[in-house]
């Protein structure tokens, strides 16, 4: 910065006013500084960082920067101190040219959290640059009968400062001839003049030499100078006048080529070819002008050749000559001034800098997002630009400085509603017509794990047979979650519970990724109807979020349990009668007629449904004799098919084939000894039971044969005659052991099992798959049990099961009643007059 002359007190002056506007802030946050133009590097601007509020020690972690349109590297700031200093030259002509007000706008931003701030630095202008005279001499040639008073346009300097620095004053060397005449025509510039003031005399004077200085009000002053050479012609000694020194002329932009700007009207006093005139610009109008305009020689008309834009050149100033055809030629000058008017013919311009792309989708409202910043090239309403955004979306604009808006967030986002906005920003100015500018920034939603993974439904039902191998694959389960990448990605796991006394673990499992559920195990329907478990699935998200279903997997029923003879103690033997091997003889008496039923067969099955439904059949005999016996298909009754005879064997071996109706078909074969009888020896009928072999498939039975003790008719009929009294005595205590109440049995562990017969077969059905029967004497044994046809009904719903003792397996005559009971009924057994019913897989 220079300083000539009176420098020291500008300095003064300069420095003061630095202090003074150093704090100075303008609206809505802004802080605005002073500097002069052509500083030195380095120069001492304001503390910014103290004015804007922030800490020395939070400029750099918090990345404060400096941003500016086009004039980025004009200042800088210091972060060690937070002062704002001239970084490079500033020359106030090249950024502003001509205009009043000049100033650099920057953009201070720092982040955690995000903060803008708008400083405004005004460029002062200094008296940097003189006077300029476009040429170094300009000639005048002056006719010696020019009359005093007369006057001499000249042309004027021109300085590229304002203000008081770009005020001019002229000063003319002495001259006896010539007066400097000044003339404020306009607030564009000044007319000059060379006024006579003494008549010219060209033998005595035919050329004159002047000197014109311009000094600008600037401190210190600057001047500038050009030389004047006047030549004095003879002759034609009238100028042309024009009508008006000055014409002012208004235009609008964007006027059509050819269009009339205005008439130039002069007039020469003179005759003949002295008062021809011949207009043209003069000879110091720019390029741009020429470019613009064209002046007719012969009428001085002014026409438009160019195109006007008022944002390039607001005015123009032409300078049009006229010269006579005399000899020599007179000439005068007249000023055209031509305003150009703004018209609505710029849209505004937007630009959107992005900051926090994507958006999460929990990000706090009020989150800034992008910076908006709009301008427009025209003036007044024209430049007046609003800013709106596309309707219906969470976002707003927010004002933040003239022209400048944030977009900030204004309602909360989901992501799996809507994944991505293409917001649309319109920029309007105030025109008529308005014009518009729009700028799309498309906003991304990240995801983040808000949703929990999601069953279609919250229980399935599964149905699975029993005896499944090993690792077989039952049943899959899927889950969705709306988050997406690694937030959707679902994982299953078994929620680990105890069945019984295992862990569920043992029994199934589930594939982590694909959520396959296997059996790890054969599952047997006997033992387990019913598993129940959750499976939970849980996502990969932080923090993880999970959901549980439920699997209820019925095991549906086989036919892998062959029919099992219920057993009974096996009573004391009678008197005469002899056998091996365990095996016993039941004596038949040979007087009973036909359809008599001489025993019963017992039998259950662990399967349900038809695998439990059981049928009897009897085998037939060894060589093909036919046995006066039969079984019945359904109840196991054996009953003599005919009245009994001589010819009929003492000892007939029943082999009776229990069978299931499923598929395939399992057996187990009892077999039954029967000792036939005269009618006068034989006891009252009783019930007995012989080894009985279960077995699957084959059927072949495995009891132990025994062989039948030879009564001893004799010792039978002697007893007989020895006393009647003794035969009463024994019928009568028989009959008194009957009608006594059985005596209770101890029953095992379990839950018990109802047997139901009827003249349709039996079948049983049980809540635990293991049947149990429960006798006095001990466990439960696997032996034949036959009944006789008086057996009562079982109860259905008792907790004790009832057991004969030993000493009413002697007196009893009419059969043997077994200890059965169901803690909870939970089936009906059969009608006689049609077969059984049995639960599906939908009624477990």
């Amino acid at each position: 910065m220079l300083f000539p002359r009176q420098g020291g007190k500008g300095c003064l002056r300069l420095l003061l006013s630095v202090l003074f506007l150093e704090a100075w802030k303008a609206g809505s946050g802004q802080v605005r500084y002073s500097v002069p133009e052509e500083a030195k590097h380095g120069t001492f601007v304001g503390r910014i960082a103290q004015d804007l509020g922030l800490e020395l020690a939070e400029l750099v972690p918090r990345l404060f920067r400096l941003a500016s349109k086009g004039h980025g590297d004009l200042l800088e700031v210091n972060l060690q101190n937070g002062i704002l200093f001239v970084n490079s030259r500033i020359d106030r002509e090249e950024l502003c040219g001509r205009t009043l007000e000049c100033s650099i706008h920057l953009e201070v931003i720092v982040d955690r959290p995000l903060q803008v701030f708008h400083v405004e630095v005004e460029v002062k202008d200094i008296n940097d640059n003189p006077p300029v005279f476009r040429a170094r001499e300009q000639r005048l040639f002056i006719p010696e009968s020019r009359l005093v008073d007369s006057r001499f346009p000249i042309e004027g300097a021109a300085d590229e400062d304002i203000g008081i620095n770009a005020l001019l004053t002229y000063t003319l060397s002495p001259s006896d001839y010539f007066s400097l005449d000044v003339q404020a025509s306009d607030e564009l510039s000044k007319s000059l003049s060379l006024e006579l003031r003494k008549p010219l005399d060209r033998e005595e004077t035919p050329e004159l030499h002047l000197l014109l200085t311009a000094t600008d009000g600037g401190k210190p002053e600057l001047e500038g100078r050009v030389q004047l050479l006047i030549t004095v012609l003879d002759v034609n000694d009238n100028a042309p006048l024009f009508a008006q020194a000055v014409y002012r002329v208004h235009l609008l932009e964007g006027t059509a080529n050819g269009t009339l700007v205005t008439t130039l009207n002069a007039s020469d006093a003179d005759e003949g070819v002295n008062s021809e005139i011949v207009f043209s610009f003069g000879s110091h109008v720019t390029i741009n002008f020429q470019k613009n305009f064209k002046i007719d020689s012969s009428s001085g008309e002014i026409r438009l050749i160019g195109k006007l834009d008022y944002e390039d050149t607001k005015s123009y100033e032409i300078q049009v000559k006229a010269v006579d055809k005399g000899n020599p030629p007179m000439s005068n000058h007249c000023k055209v001034l031509v305003k150009v008017l703004d018209v609505n013919d710029n849209a505004p311009q937007l630009a959107i800098t992005p900051l926090s792309l994507p958006v999460r989708e929990d990000t706090p409202l009020g989150t800034v997002i992008a910076f908006v910043s709009v301008s427009d090239r025209d003036s007044g309403a024209n430049g007046q630009v609003t800013c709106s955004l596309t309707p219906q979306v969470p976002f707003k604009l927010v004002s933040t400085f003239k022209n400048y808006y944030s977009l900030v967030l204004d309602s909360a986002l989901d992501r799996e509603s809507v994944a991505n906005y293409a917001l649309v920003v319109t920029a309007r100015d105030g025109g008529s017509p308005s014009l518009s500018a729009t700028a799309s920034v498309s906003v991304e939603v990240a995801d983040v794990n808000d949703n929990a993974p999601a069953f279609a439904q919250p229980e399935y039902t599964v149905f699975v047979k029993e005896n499944n191998p090993p690792g077989c694959h039952i049943f899959t389960v899927s889950a969705r979650d709306a988050d997406a990448q690694e937030n959707a990605l679902v994982s299953y796991s078994l929620v680990e519970r105890r069945v019984g006394e295992r862990a569920l673990s043992s029994y199934v499992s589930v594939h982590a990724e694909s959520g396959k559920v296997y059996a790890l195990q054969p599952l047997d329907h006997e033992e387990l109807e019913l598993l129940q478990f959750q499976v939970s699935a849980r996502d990969a998200g932080v923090p993880p979020l999970g959901s549980n279903v439920t699997l209820q997997v019925f095991v549906l029923d086989e036919n892998d349990n062959a029919p099992a003879l219920l057993p009974l103690p096996l009573p004391l033997p009678l008197p005469g009668a002899r056998g091996g091997g365990g095996a016993l003889s039941e004596p038949v008496s040979r007087a009973v007629g036909a359809g008599h039923v001489v025993a019963k067969v017992r039998a259950v099955d662990a399967d349900s449904g038809y695998n439990a439904w059981l049928s009897y059949e009897l085998q037939p005999a060894a060589g093909g004799a036919r046995s006066p016996f039969r079984v019945a298909l359904y109840t196991g009754e054996i009953s003599t098919t005919r009245a009994l005879d001589e010819a009929d064997a003492p000892r007939q071996r029943l082999l009776v084939l229990v069978k299931d109706h499923g598929e395939p078909a399992l057996t187990a074969t009892a077999t039954v000894l029967l000792s036939l009888v005269e009618s006068g020896q034989a006891p009252r009928p009783s019930s007995r039971v012989l080894a009985g072999g279960a077995g699957a498939g084959a059927g072949a039975g495995a009891g132990a044969g025994a062989a039948l003790v030879d009564v001893n008719v004799y010792l039978i009929v002697a007893i007989c005659a020895v006393s009647s009294l003794l035969v009463l005595t024994l019928l009568l205590s028989t009959a008194l052991r009957c009608s006594a109440p059985p005596s209770e049995g101890a029953c095992g562990p379990g839950k018990p099992t109802l047997v139901c017969s009827s003249a349709v077969g039996s079948w049983s059905y049980s809540q635990q798959r293991r049947q149990r029967v429960c006798s006095g004497e001990g466990p439960p044994k696997a032996d034949l049990m036959a009944f006789s046809p008086s057996l009562p009904q079982v109860p259905g719903s008792t907790e004790e099961r009832q057991q004969p003792s030993e000493s009413e397996h002697l007196g009893k005559s009419s059969g043997i009643q077994p200890c059965m009971g169901l803690h909870s009924v939970e089936s009906v057994c059969p009608s006689p007059s049609a077969p059984p019913l049995f639960p599906g897989p939908s009624s477990l």
